[in-house]
C-alpha cells in the first residue's frame, strides 16, 4: 500500500541531523526513498527544501541534499495548491497545507510535521511517529 504525504521541511532536517537509524524521522524518510510513501510537493515546497537544507548552519553534505531533493522530484507527485483561505501562524507553512488539501480531493493524504501546532487540528496532520503508526496499522 502506498501513502501520499507532504513532508514538512523540519522532518527532513531532523532526519538528516539524527544519529539514530531508528528515529521516526529517519524511518519516515527511508520509507519515502523506498516508495512506501509518495511525497507530494510543489515548487514552493521544493524551493524551501533547497533553501533550508543548504543553510550553512546545518553543514549537510551537498550530494546528500541533492540526492534527497532529486528523489522527491523523481518519485513524488507534483500537486498544485488549493486556495484555502486558511491563516497559519507562519505563512511559509501555507504551501504544505494547501498542497495536502488539494491532494485530499482525490486521495487520502497526510501532512507530516514536527510542528503540528503550526497547523489546524486535523486527523491527517500528523507527526512522524503518528505516520509510522498509521502505516503499521493498515
Amino acid at each position: 500500500m502506498k501513502y501520499y504525504a507532504v513532508i514538512d521541511t523540519n522532518v527532513l532536517v531532523s532526519a538528516l541531523l539524527s544519529v539514530h537509524d531508528d528515529a521516526a524521522t529517519v524511518l519516515l524518510v527511508s520509507k519515502m526513498l523506498s516508495g512506501e510513501i509518495v511525497p507530494i510537493y510543489n515548487s514552493d515546497i521544493i524551493n524551501e527544501y533547497g533553501e533550508v537544507l543548504n543553510r550553512r548552519k546545518f553543514n549537510f553534505d551537498k550530494k546528500l541534499t541533492e540526492h534527497l531533493l532529486s528523489a522527491v522530484c523523481r518519485f513524488g507527485l507534483f500537486v498544485e495548491r488549493a486556495e484555502t483561505g486558511v491563516l497559519l501562524p507562519d505563512i511559509k507553512d501555507l504551501p504544505f497545507y494547501e498542497v495536502v488539501m488539494e491532494k485530499r480531493k482525490s486521495d487520502d493524504a497526510y501532512l507530516v510535521t514536527g510542528n503540528v501546532k503550526h497547523f489546524p487540528i486535523e486527523a491527517f496532520i500528523v507527526t512522524p511517529n503518528e505516520m509510522l503508526r498509521i502505516m503499521q496499522e493498515k
